[in-house]
C-alpha cells in the first residue's frame, strides 16, 4: 500500500454555505471521511497549512507548499493537494517550476461543489487523485479533475460551474481515470533521469497586460518602476498595435533599456503565439530582445517568468531558463 500525504488548503471542496457565501471550513481529516474506499489502496496522513478560498492564494503560498513537500518528500510515495479551482492552474504551474524532476507524484485537485453535498464532484475527484498518486507510473506535478490527468503546466479552467472545468491546452491529457482504472496516454516516467530539484523563491514583480483595441502604450511607463517583468497578452498570434504615435515602441524601449524582461503572449487559448507571421509582430521581435510564450498557457507563462526572474535578471540567462521545457510546458521554440 502506498503512503500518501493529503495537503488541504481550502477551496470549494472544503467549503460550507454561510450567510456570506461559500467559505472553506471542512478539515483535511473530515475530507477523508467522505471517501472510505481510499483505505483499500493507500494509507493517508493529512496536513492543513492554510484554509483559503483560492482567490486569496499568492506566490508565498506556492513557496510554502513546495517547502512542505520538500520537507516530507522522503517519507511519502505521493502527495495530493486539495485546492480551490479558480487559481488551481496557477498553483499547478508554479509547483511545476518549484519542484522539478520529481519521480513522486504531486497531484492537485478540488471540486465545483463542496464535498458534503449529496450531489458533488468532490468525492470522485479526491478518490481519483489518491488513486493516481498511488500508481507506480505517476510522477511530476499534475491536476486530476473530472476523470482527467493534466500536466500541471498545461491546465486551464475553461468552465466556471460545470464538473468538466479543466482542459489540457496544446498538449494531450496525461491519463484518464474510469472507475478504478487509470489509462495512461503519456507514460514517460522512465525518461525522467534528471535529479530532483526544489526551488525556494518566485519573483512577484511580474505584470500581465491584456491588450484591448485603442489601449494607450504609455500605460507601460506607469508600470516600469514597479515591476521587473512584463507579459503582454496580445491579439491573435501576437504583435503590438501602432495607432500613429509609436507609444508602445517607445515604452518598450524604456523597459528593455532598463534591463527588464518583456514577454509576448496571446489572448487566444489554443495553438499559441507566432510573432513572425505579421508585420506588427515581426517588427517588434526583430527590434527588441523579447521573449515569446509560443504554445505555453498564460498561467505557465506567468509563473515560469516569476520562477526564472527569481534565479536571474540577466536577459540571456532568463531566456535560457524560459525556453527550457519543464513538465511538458513548451513544445515549439
Amino acid at each position: 500500500m502506498k503512503k500518501i500525504l493529503l495537503i488541504a488548503t481550502g477551496g470549494t471542496i472544503a467549503s460550507k454555505y454561510t450567510k456570506d457565501g461559500l467559505s472553506p471550513q471542512i478539515s483535511a481529516e473530515k475530507l477523508l471521511s467522505y471517501i472510505p474506499a481510499a483505505s483499500a489502496f493507500c494509507t493517508i496522513d493529512t496536513l492543513q497549512p492554510f484554509s483559503l478560498d483560492s482567490t486569496n492564494i499568492s506566490p508565498q503560498h506556492w513557496i510554502q507548499l513546495a517547502a512542505l513537500i520538500e520537507k516530507k518528500y522522503e517519507f511519502y510515495d505521493g502527495f495530493v493537494i486539495c485546492h480551490g479551482t479558480d487559481t488551481m492552474a496557477y498553483t499547478a504551474a508554479a509547483l511545476s517550476y518549484l519542484i522539478q524532476n520529481n519521480r513522486r507524484p504531486v497531484v492537485i485537485t478540488g471540486a465545483q461543489k463542496p464535498i458534503d453535498l449529496a450531489i458533488t464532484d468532490a468525492r470522485s475527484n479526491l478518490l481519483d487523485s489518491l488513486r493516481f498518486a498511488s500508481h507506480d507510473r505517476a510522477h511530476g506535478v499534475s491536476i486530476v479533475f473530472g476523470g482527467k490527468v493534466i500536466a500541471g503546466t498545461r491546465a486551464k479552467k475553461e468552465f466556471s460551474k460545470s464538473y468538466n472545468a479543466f482542459s489540457s491546452i496544446n498538449y494531450p491529457d496525461i491519463a484518464s481515470i474510469h472507475d478504478e482504472r487509470i489509462i495512461f496516454y503519456i507514460d514517460d516516467k522512465d525518461q525522467s533521469t534528471r535529479p530532483l530539484q526544489f526551488y525556494h523563491d518566485m519573483n512577484r514583480k511580474i505584470f500581465l497586460l491584456k491588450l484591448v483595441p485603442g489601449i494607450d502604450g504609455r500605460i507601460l511607463d506607469m508600470l516600469a518602476d514597479s515591476y521587473d517583468g512584463l507579459i503582454i497578452e496580445s491579439f491573435g498570434v501576437g504583435g503590438l498595435p501602432d495607432y500613429g504615435d509609436s507609444s508602445f515602441q517607445a515604452s518598450l524601449e524604456t523597459w528593455i533599456s532598463s534591463g527588464k524582461i518583456v514577454c509576448m503572449a496571446t489572448q487566444v487559448t489554443h495553438e499559441g503565439s507566432d510573432l513572425e507571421v505579421y508585420q506588427v509582430g515581426k517588427m517588434i521581435k526583430e527590434r527588441f530582445p523579447i521573449l515569446e510564450s509560443y504554445d505555453m498557457t498564460l498561467e505557465a507563462s506567468v509563473t515560469k517568468l516569476m520562477w526564472a526572474l527569481a534565479q536571474t535578471q540577466d536577459y540571456d540567462a532568463c531566456r535560457q531558463l524560459f525556453y527550457t521545457t519543464v513538465n511538458h510546458d513548451l513544445l515549439f521554440v
